[in-house]
């Protein structure tokens, strides 16, 4: 595996970055490794779908069963005649 050395960050964005590696369980080097795999997994893919990018978010907590509702007959179109 290679290694990164990253100078000059902010000390608001280690701060940041160690916050949230604690929220998730992770070391600071885990989290900036997830961020950075996320980041160019999503990168260059054209446009995103909507979807997936949710279900991305959404599945870490375990996911959401939604209900749809039950789709109406479609309506007929005004009529433009006077």
């Amino acid at each position: 595996m290679a290694t990164i050395i990253i100078r000059g960050l902010e000390e608001a964005v280690k701060t940041r970055l160690r916050l949230r590696a604690a929220r998730h369980g992770r070391s600071m080097e885990e989290e900036a490794r997830q961020i950075l795999k996320t980041g160019l997994a999503t990168e260059g893919g054209g446009q995103a779908n909507l979807a997936e990018s949710i279900r991305r978010h959404v599945e870490p907590i375990g996911g959401a069963e939604l209900t749809l509702p039950r789709r109406e007959a479609i309506r007929r179109p005004p009529s433009l005649d006077k």
